[in-house]
């Protein structure tokens, strides 16, 4: 399997330049899944910051807030389906920390904001520090796992079957013949 990846000579400054860079290539069919859930969470997330960041509507960003936590819910639902090959991953685990992480920070940040508490702002500081540790988590396990299901050499993956006592023989007259 040969996909062609993109360069990350480029710095992922922001969460749309993360879910672009997620749609950039795909290794197979799994990977296609697991890189468009983790779009459409990293598009939710930069909506809300951007809304966080250039409204004082309480509501919208509240709006947005809700429904970034169910698209985080519905993402951690879609990681239980994945194979084996996902789950066997160290960082299959780490990422599922961040995530539920992540999640308790979104839930803290929207009861700040419906209660209008005063520790919105520092609510909203730790979710966007785990938002992107969670993002580097998801592509750092992705990347793992497109490298894992790549080929290591073009080696054939069984050693060849001992040689006769005939072929060994035939192979060694050739040898001394030349």
């Amino acid at each position: 399997m040969t996909a062609t990846r993109p360069s990350l000579q480029h710095t992922l400054q922001s969460f749309g330049d993360i879910s672009r860079f997620l749609r950039e290539s795909v290794a197979d069919e799994d990977s296609r899944l697991l890189r468009d859930s983790l779009s459409g969470l990293s598009n939710h997330i930069d909506e809300a910051v951007r809304t966080r960041r250039t409204s004082t509507d309480t509501v919208a960003i509240t709006r947005r807030v809700v429904g970034l936590s169910h698209c985080a819910r519905e993402h951690q639902l879609f990681l239980t389906g994945l194979g084996s090959a996902w789950h066997a991953l160290y960082e299959f685990g780490a990422y599922q920390r961040a995530l539920r992480e992540l999640r308790q920070a979104i839930t803290a940040w929207q009861q700040a904001l419906e209660q209008r508490n005063t520790r919105e702002s520092a609510c909203f500081d730790q979710f966007e520090l785990l938002a992107w540790r969670t993002l580097g988590e998801a592509l750092l396990l992705v990347d793992m796992y497109e490298h894992q299901s790549e080929p290591v050499s073009e080696l054939p993956s069984e050693p060849p079957p001992p040689r006769s006592a005939l072929q060994r023989a035939a192979a060694w007259l050739r040898r001394l013949r030349s």
